[in-house]
């Protein structure tokens, strides 16, 4: 004796759908009942719920309904160019998903190092951390994680407190009109350069984002940046003689 037709609400009881994910499914052509009640009523036969079994499948393993009604309903379509496109999709989200987990590991290293406890101090750090991944890719952001680990934070501590006092005696220097390639502002060209150097560890393309960062943004670290880049350009001719080779 064969199955009688099951009613949406019965289908929907026995598989555990929603009764509007069925009508939804007749509405999209991805699901339409062989046949209906006198009264109008869908009726769905043993070969639907075969069919509604493959939707189900392919639904869990995160295929569009576009996707799936393409798939059941064109016998020459490709499974493989369709797996293939959704592995795709599914490793560009694992990487959005590893961004955000590098973000979040970030973030909980700045507030730990900070014990930021307010919520515009966790506020600034999530802004300060936004604007770096503007300027750093994330194997730049990795390699600085991973050389701030090396340094340890009695080191960048010290290197954070020698910047204010270089910064005072540049900006003196050019206040006295101190000659740009005499050996005081060459002496100042080579710690500013040591003191980024602890930073970047001689890597071109993270000098490269770090230049970049305070040439294009107001303030870095709480520091106005318009002041900074005057020093720099004042220690520019100092730092071209350092870098010839003598």
């Amino acid at each position: 004796m064969s199955q009688p037709p099951w009613k949406v609400g019965e289908l929907a009881r026995k598989t555990g759908l929603t009764v509007r994910a069925l009508h939804h499914y007749d509405e999209v052509g991805l699901l339409v009942p062989s046949s209906r009640s006198g009264s109008g009523h869908r009726l769905y036969t043993a070969r639907d719920v075969d069919r509604l079994q493959q939707i189900t499948s392919m639904r869990e393993l995160g295929f569009r309904l576009s996707e799936i009604r393409a798939c059941l309903a064109d016998p020459s379509f490709s499974p493989r160019k369709l797996v293939r496109a959704h592995l795709e999709r599914i490793e560009a989200q694992m990487g959005r998903l590893a961004r955000i987990r590098d973000r979040l590991e970030r973030l909980a290293d700045r507030l730990e190092e900070s014990e930021a406890s307010s919520v515009d101090e966790v506020l600034a750090a999530i802004q300060e951390m936004t604007m770096f991944e503007k300027y750093y890719t994330p194997e730049q952001l990795e390699q600085l994680k991973e050389r701030a680990e090396a340094i340890g934070p009695d080191r960048i501590a010290e290197v954070e407190a020698e910047w204010p006092k270089l910064m005072a005696e540049v900006q003196s220097a050019m206040d006295r009109g101190a000659d740009p390639t005499g050996p005081e502002v060459r002496d100042l060209a080579r710690r500013w350069m040591g003191l980024v150097r602890e930073f970047t560890g001689g890597d071109p393309g993270i000098s490269s984002s770090l230049k970049n960062l305070w040439q294009g943004e107001s303030v870095v670290h709480g520091t106005e940046t318009g002041p900074v880049r005057g020093m720099m350009a004042f220690l520019g001719p100092a730092m071209d003689a350092e870098r010839e080779p003598s």
